[in-house]
């Protein structure tokens, strides 16, 4: 997206990221949702008017109350007086910070390229080419396809001769655990009290229902089951986790049919530490 300076040179807009040392966690598009949900009070008019997927917008509000410190949505089943969807306090904070920041952001952009335009490059060059550095950071932005997305404080630490065992706080209820090797371990610089991403693809994760049954997987998160997506071969099935976290689970439809699943039903996301992927920035 480009515009037109005064000059006639292409201006540089940029998008506002909030960030922790783990990287960008909220972003314009999500910021847009939260205000249409404020707006119209409702997730699929909101959807609609940006426009995006009802699946897509529930997917987005699920991850960003997985990496808020707090939900930023609350969601009211129907009932006499209809369900909907609304901003919290902390939600409602988030979005006129982000704007404030945004308007802020844009202003140092402007500036920054005008500066820019009157400075000579090191190679000899009239001035910056601001089109060549969008396209350098189009090119180096990265986002991960991993259906479960999580931020955790590093609470312990268990070292081997080639695996490491890291534990994972997400929130006062839940902990996650990942095994990674050695290598991988010195090349985050892995300390107790760092953050964390953990990713965990959807279909890593198995379903149990019964708490009887013996499983060795080493993380095993109970919740209710709060959404299921049925396609013709295999479904989602989105756990809510104490603490306004949600998991989800790929499985054959098959198995939601065989295992009677339903929405509101107890059940346990399992799956093996090796399955957690851990992500940060180490300076």
């Amino acid at each position: 997206m480009t515009r037109q300076l005064t000059s006639g040179q292409p201006a540089l807009l940029g998008e506002l990221k909030l960030c922790t040392e783990v990287g960008p966690t909220l972003g314009d598009s999500r910021i847009q949702l939260l205000e249409a949900i404020e707006r119209l009070g409702s997730l699929s008019q909101a959807a609609k008017s940006i426009p995006l997927s009802y699946r897509s917008a529930w997917d987005a509000l699920d991850e960003m109350n997985n990496l808020a410190e707090q939900p930023l949505v609350i969601r009211t089943a129907g009932g006499k007086n209809g369900g909907g969807t609304q901003l919290t306090a902390y939600g409602k904070q988030t979005v006129a910070l982000y704007r404030a920041l945004q308007a802020e952001y844009q202003q140092t952009l402007i500036r920054i390229q005008q500066q820019l335009h009157n400075t000579p490059c090191q190679q000899g060059d009239t001035h910056y080419d601001i089109s060549q550095f969008r396209r350098l950071l189009r090119r180096i932005s990265m986002r991960s396809s991993a259906r479960n997305q999580f931020i955790g404080t590093v609470v312990a630490l268990r070292t081997a001769r080639v695996d490491f065992e890291v534990t994972l706080q997400l929130d006062d209820a839940v902990q996650l655990i990942a095994v990674i090797t050695r290598e991988s371990a010195e090349n985050l610089g892995i300390s107790l009290g760092q953050e964390l991403y953990a990713l965990v693809k959807s279909s890593s994760v198995m379903l149990v229902t019964d708490r009887k049954l013996k499983l060795s997987s080493r993380n095993q998160i109970w919740g209710k089951i709060s959404k299921i997506h049925r396609g013709p071969v295999n479904s989602e099935v989105l756990i809510s986790l104490p603490g306004n976290k949600t998991v989800c689970a790929v499985v054959t439809t098959e198995s939601i049919n065989d295992m009677q699943l339903t929405e509101g039903q107890d059940a346990c996301a399992a799956f093996k530490a090796s399955s957690v992927l851990l992500c940060g920035y180490t300076g």
